[in-house]
């Protein structure tokens, strides 16, 4: 009986889904086969330029009226020809502007023409930047830009008075040039189209340094802006689903918006696409993310119909994992990969993977206990006593250090001792996260605090509107901003800096896995812990170091959870709490 309701229930959504996707299409298309339909999840704005901030000419002769880019636009060709940009090629002079759209963005770029004399298609060459200088930039081997995933520079036709959209990629400076000699180009309108999730930012952080909250702000919309039609590393490379770059983009996601479908939707897609015994993205520690992923997906939103829905799946790669135990040591094949920063270092990578192997097993015997797979559950439980009497080196790296204080390998505080070392020296933008969840551990929550508003802010004082794949604090020495042209004798930190697959502007500056502080501030100075599936039980203890006070909301299946923590003058922390029936608070 259940069976058969089962499939009553699919064939009425799949009817509801085919009519959905009908309610949006004319009448002609009714009974056409959904076969190949999709709704793009995704909405569009326009965007005008917020500056100008190049132009090849000054004098007017090749480059007049640009500031007529800055006006709202319709993105409509007009016959007046009133307050265009005349753009002129003489052979010699190869006309350009470089327009800066205020904040990084993902999407594209809207040119609309004028009445031009000459009415044949002109060509114009168009560049994509996250940085002025990437913008500014040839594709060659010195520099490092590239079209690699995403076209950003490229030459396109436009038409006599009408318009055109160009690009896919992830941008904040956009720089267009005139290369066809002999013309003249009227430019009505460069609007940026801005392609994103129109969702609700449901999660908030508010307290008394700005300089964190604009940090946990960043995060938030660094991952939003990553919620495309997958969830992606980065808007303008890799734009690919890298499940271990998931972990800290879906705690920022569980932070912020809560329950969205581009979540199980990318878990299924690199589930699917990489069957076992094949390791996820070909990397041993990217599958053992995608199942710590699945425990903190369904502690915090309880979704147990889809937990159920991964059992074979689940229970097949925990029994892989497990055959991967080499005595009481992990024997991990595949690519044994951390993060970039500490790729070379052997007795890192092992001390890493032994300790996310403990705690891979942990999440796994948890999610197989509520699966009723208790087979399985024993299975981890022991492999788990093996592995734990084993406790390596941690090979002088501060991204095992934090894995292995994580897994109860060393006493949190010892490993908080080598975090210390050189403030964030040797952090990652990845990793980071781990560090700083290893010093919430230890209790150090000041330093974890200072941490945050030196390394993260530490983009932000370069210009950033959001978090890079890579940074070292160090590059702020004598650097210039990425939102502007790099003045004579300062560094340019886009162009010069970068290591591994990141180097020099292929280093992407929109990049989810650096989100670790906006879910680590929800988690730990907003106190804001799930304790029970679904979100039903939290614990609230806040940790506000130095702050005066600390105040936001958590999303929740059940609804938003509101926190207000106040010190007062005997250094007493007040907390107010507002959270929706069915929640069970503990404080």
């Amino acid at each position: 009986m259940k069976i058969v309701n089962l499939h009553a229930c699919l064939c009425l959504l799949l009817l509801t889904l085919s009519s959905s996707i009908y309610a949006q299409l004319p009448p002609v298309f009714k009974g056409r086969d959904t076969t190949g339909i999709s709704r793009d999840p995704r909405t569009r704005i326009y965007l005008s330029p917020t500056r100008i901030l190049w132009k090849s000419d000054s004098s007017g002769s090749y480059v007049k009226d640009a500031h007529q880019l800055l006006k709202p636009g319709n993105g409509q060709a007009e016959l007046v020809n009133k307050d265009l940009v005349t753009l002129k090629n003489d052979g010699v002079h190869q006309p350009g502007i470089l327009l800066d759209f205020g904040k990084e963005i993902h999407g594209g770029i809207q040119l609309v023409t004028g009445l031009m004399a000459n009415q044949k298609p002109l060509k114009v060459r168009i560049r994509f930047g996250e940085s002025a200088t990437e913008a500014m930039s040839d594709i060659d081997t010195l520099s490092g830009a590239t079209n690699d995933h995403a076209i950003r520079d490229m030459i396109v036709e436009l038409p006599w008075l009408g318009g055109m959209e160009f690009g896919n990629t992830g941008f904040r400076f956009v720089r267009i040039d005139l290369v066809d000699p002999g013309r003249e180009l009227l430019l009505k309108e460069a609007r940026a189209i801005f392609v994103y999730r129109d969702i609700p930012y449901k999660g908030s952080f508010y307290s008394s340094d700005e300089r964190l909250n604009e940090i946990w702000a960043t995060g938030a919309y660094t991952v939003h802006l990553n919620m495309q039609q997958y969830l992606w590393d980065g808007v303008k490379r890799d734009r690919l689903v890298w499940v271990g770059d998931m972990h800290p983009e879906v705690m920022t996601i569980n932070s912020v918006f809560g329950y969205n479908e581009v979540v199980p939707q990318s878990l299924d897609l690199i589930r699917n696409v990489n069957p076992l015994p094949s390791w996820m993205n070909g990397i041993s520690s990217y599958s053992m993310w995608w199942i710590r992923i699945q425990r903190d997906w369904f502690k915090y939103q309880g979704r147990r119909d889809y937990l159920e829905a991964q059992r074979s799946y689940l229970v097949a790669l925990l029994a892989h994992l497990i055959s991967k135990i080499d005595g009481n040591q992990e024997a991990l094949d595949g690519n044994r990969f951390l993060d970039w920063p500490s790729s070379e270092n052997k007795a890192a990578i092992h001390a890493g993977l032994q300790a996310m192997m403990i705690m891979t097993l942990q999440d796994g015997a948890e999610l197989c206990r509520v699966l009723g797979e208790e087979k399985t559950a024993v299975h981890c439980d022991q492999a788990i006593s093996r592995l734990k009497k084993h406790v390596p080196e941690i090979g002088e790296s501060k991204q095992a250090a934090a894995l292995m204080a994580m897994a109860d390998l060393i006493p949190a505080k010892k490993a908080n001792e080598y975090l210390k070392i050189g403030g964030t020296k040797n952090f990652s933008t990845f990793y980071g996260y781990y560090m700083l969840q290893a010093k919430a551990k230890a209790g150090d929550y000041q330093g974890a605090i200072d941490n945050i508003k030196q390394y993260w802010g530490g983009m932000l004082d370069l210009g950033a509107t959001t978090f890079w794949e890579d940074f070292d604090l160090d590059w702020t020495k004598n650097a210039g901003r990425i939102d502007e042209l790099v003045p004579a004798g300062k560094i340019d930190v886009h162009a010069c800096y970068g290591a591994y697959c990141y180097k020099n502007l292929r280093h992407s500056l929109a990049h989810g896995w650096a989100s670790g502080p906006t879910a680590w501030l929800t988690e730990h100075v907003l106190g804001i812990q799930v304790l029970e599936p679904g979100s039903k039980v939290i614990q609230v203890r806040p940790n506000l170091g130095d702050l005066t006070f600390a105040e936001g909301t958590f999303p929740t299946p059940l609804g938003l959870v509101t926190v207000k923590h106040t010190r007062s003058a005997n250094g007493k922390i007040k907390t107010e709490i507002d959270a929706p029936e069915g929640i069970r608070i503990v404080r």
